[in-house]
């Protein structure tokens, strides 16, 4: 081979393995359209409206699972139902208890990436309610958990703005303790199985004034999980209310760096 037909090989094979390159650049690039918000304990889908505002305006599109906080099967359900809707790769993104469900339902292969935002991310065989009494919250140090006759806790309506949203306005604040979701006992008590987190990327929203779910403990499970994580002071664990522009921000962080 003379060296002018080598060189004119060599630059048709840079020019095509370039060509290959940014290609397949540009598809790492390219973010995850879909998002499906999961909201926790005590609360219903309506709190995710200022995030979901905020990603929709961006392009996403996005789907509130409202899901029945009957018990953590149904729960795992109605999220699995709406995942099974979306049209490709989702990334999952659950508050408090949602992150236990997120946990669950990630597992789906349509799924690619998970955020928690002051969320339970639990391992295989953990239950809520141990790992509160490893990092003790400051809300179950008090006795404003209450629960009905027939197995549903719910938080004191009069404590609720303190202890669960003390960072929204009084006037929020007390319309959603009268509308909080009042939650099957048992869900706190259920056992987690194999961790999506173990095998998908995660993102993280520590809330460093959390008096629901102590913020060490939050900082553990983002640890664990090797989560790509921020810290918003002073938040409380309404973080995806008072701080939407924060947690949208990290959402479509994800979405652009989730792998389809």
């Amino acid at each position: 081979m003379n060296s002018k037909k080598g060189a004119t090989l060599l630059l048709f094979a840079a020019i095509l393995f370039g060509g290959a390159f940014a290609s397949g650049s540009a598809m790492a690039a390219t973010p995850v359209r879909n998002i499906v918000l999961v909201h926790g304990a005590w609360v219903n889908g309506s709190g995710w409206k200022p995030v979901y505002d905020i990603l929709v305006k961006n392009g996403y599109h996005v789907s509130v699972a409202e899901h029945p906080l009957t018990s953590f099967a149904d729960d795992v359900t109605a999220v699995k139902r709406i995942v099974d809707m979306q049209d490709g790769p989702t990334i999952l993104v659950g508050h408090s208890y949602g992150g236990a469900i997120i946990t669950d339902v990630g597992n789906d292969p349509k799924v690619v990436g998970l955020v928690y935002i002051a969320a339970h991310a639990l391992d295989q065989g953990e239950t809520e309610v141990a790992n509160g009494k490893r990092f003790p919250s400051a809300t179950s140090q008090t006795k404003d958990i209450k629960k009905t006759t027939d197995g549903f806790l719910y938080l004191d309506p009069a404590k609720y703005p303190a202890d669960f949203a003390a960072d929204l306005p009084l006037s929020q604040a007390t319309f959603e303790a009268n509308a909080q979701g009042l939650t099957a006992a048992s869900v706190f008590d259920s056992p987690a199985g194999h961790p999506a987190w173990k095998d998908k990327p995660s993102w993280y929203a520590v809330a460093t004034a959390d008096k629901i779910i102590n913020p060490d403990l939050e900082r553990m499970y983002a640890k664990r999980a090797q989560s790509h994580t921020i810290e918003v002071k002073g938040a409380s664990h309404s973080v995806y209310q008072s701080h939407p522009k924060e947690m949208a921000a990290l959402i479509e962080q994800a979405a652009t760096q989730a792998t389809p």
